[in-house]
């Protein structure tokens, strides 16, 4: 099953942001396979103010179990996370799902 994580970080997170980061990102190789697309939410100045991921898991207690383990979440950058299973249709220009 497929999930949008929609996470906002929280006013004046933008340098804790960037020092979360690489931890961040160690934590998301460990996914290989599961990341179907992952990116910054940009300001209109152009800075990371929240992120996008759609990622596959079996279930809702992996997806959890997960999102624990988030070093942005452990940081407390993300204020508001929103995760909702999603239907992905077209990957990379492909049909794939119904």
């Amino acid at each position: 099953m497929q999930f949008v994580i929609t996470a906002y970080d929280g006013p004046n997170m933008l340098e804790k942001r960037m020092e979360v980061r690489p931890r961040h990102l160690q934590n998301l190789s460990r996914l290989k396979g599961k990341i179907l697309c992952a990116g910054g939410i940009l300001d209109e100045a152009g800075k990371m103010k929240g992120s996008v991921m759609v990622i596959d898991f079996a279930t809702r207690e992996l997806l959890e179990e997960y999102l624990k383990s988030e070093p942005y979440i452990q940081a407390n950058v993300w204020a508001d996370v929103k995760a909702e299973p999603m239907n992905v249709v077209i990957l990379n220009g492909e049909k794939v799902g119904k």
